[in-house]
């Protein structure tokens, strides 16, 4: 017989083999982007539209997932979402196009759009709530597992196997992880406190609220373009401009993700401090945030110069806006916790999307214009930079009354 305490870990465990899985397939496109970009010859702005496909699908995604996690619980929903992304992936493996990368890439982001919000929907219910923040956190680090698996040992397997055997092996952890959700986790049917989740609550008292609305452009551009940077762009930046091999560009992602992985560690263990000192999560992301700024710039600036440290240290001053999710959620009664969420989330993956896709769209145009590659970069990046300044204005004027 397991016990409480054993049978949490190891429904903590099943759900997040699948979470790490979905983010390794969010970032390897970062240490895929010379391969691909040599085979399929894309440019800038393709490569861009590639990577972001897999967030569009996410995002897209978002609002219906968020809905059959209400009514159908997380062992159906992630367990038949995943087998859309097992069959996505294997497509990807054999694609001989951009468009077929590009269809396979969306459809991966819907397969593994609900393995964050699944167990998240999950564990309200079945831990005790002492225990949802620090399961939440542990969330997050095994985000950054997954990105540190996608660096440096993908780029060391990449010479021995191929691109297409690595997506193929993905594929075999996809499977193994859906076997695992329907063997090891509970039906939501047999659980009366999922009583709770079936409370009416409607979109539009999400929309409709102040709060969320003040998160939008916030969580479109900045949360999404740090995305869009630690997912991809800071591959070919380091690249690109700062002259990096490729080798030497996946052991910086890995270094990026592993600091990451680390630093939501610590995060978890130190913001329960803050709150017991009375500085709440709006006032952390007002005062945070405007580092991240000046990071940038200063990668802006420094251009050549700027390698893996200053990416470092510019994701790293960004982490504030991990605290905008459960701040909204918390916002909310319980049964609209879900859907503000999971509206949020469409706003954080469209914009990771956009702003990908932007960024190598701006590239181009900047290239065309006469501006030579680092140039290119920096302008791309200048403008990415200032609406993300706009953005985070439009999040004080709306909670200029807060402290």
């Amino acid at each position: 017989m397991i016990s409480k305490a054993n049978k949490s870990i190891l429904i903590f465990c099943v759900f997040a083999f699948g979470f790490f899985i979905s983010n390794l397939l969010r970032s390897i496109t970062a240490t895929l982007t010379p391969v691909l970009t040599s085979e399929f010859d894309l440019s800038a702005g393709n490569l861009g539209l590639l990577a972001g496909g897999y967030f569009l699908g996410f995002s897209l995604m978002q609002i219906p997932a968020g809905l059959l996690l209400d009514k159908y619980g997380p062992k159906k929903v992630v367990a038949y979402l995943l087998l859309i992304a097992l069959i996505s992936t294997i497509s990807f493996a054999f694609a001989k196009s951009f468009t077929g990368l590009l269809i396979s890439r969306f459809f991966i982001g819907v397969g593994v759009a609900a393995c964050l919000m699944g167990p998240l929907t999950g564990y309200r219910v079945w831990f005790e709530e002492k225990y949802q923040q620090r399961a939440n956190s542990w969330m997050l680090m095994v985000a950054s597992f997954g990105f540190v698996i996608s660096t440096l040992p993908v780029q060391i397997l990449l010479p021995m196997i191929g691109w297409r055997s690595i997506f193929l092996l993905i594929s075999i952890l996809i499977l193994l992880s859906i076997i695992l959700i329907l063997v090891f986790t509970p039906s939501w049917n047999n659980n009366p406190k999922n009583t709770i989740t079936q409370e009416k609550g409607n979109l539009s008292d999400v929309w409709k609220n102040k709060f969320f609305i003040s998160l939008i452009p916030l969580c479109f551009l900045n949360y999404g373009g740090v995305q869009a940077v630690q997912t991809l762009w800071a591959g070919p930046w380091m690249l690109n401009v700062a002259g990096y091999s490729p080798l030497d560009s996946a052991t910086g992602l890995f270094w990026i993700n592993i600091t990451m992985l680390f630093a939501f560690m610590f995060w978890g263990y130190i913001l329960p401090k803050f709150s017991s000192l009375g500085i709440d999560s709006i006032k952390i992301v007002k005062i945070g945030l405007p580092i991240s700024y000046v990071v940038l710039f200063s990668i802006i600036i420094m251009g050549q110069n700027a390698g893996a440290i200053m990416f470092i240290l510019y994701i790293l001053s960004s982490i504030v806006l991990s605290l905008t999710q459960p701040a909204l959620a918390l916002s909310f009664p319980q049964n609209l916790a879900g859907k503000s969420l999971t509206s949020i989330n469409v706003f954080i993956h469209s914009g990771t999307f956009f702003v990908q896709w932007g960024i190598g769209l701006l590239i181009d145009l900047s290239k065309n214009m006469g501006a030579n590659t680092v140039t290119s970069y920096k302008i791309s990046f200048s403008i990415f930079l200032i609406l993300c300044i706009f953005s985070y204005l439009f999040f004080i004027y709306f909670n200029k009354n807060e402290n």
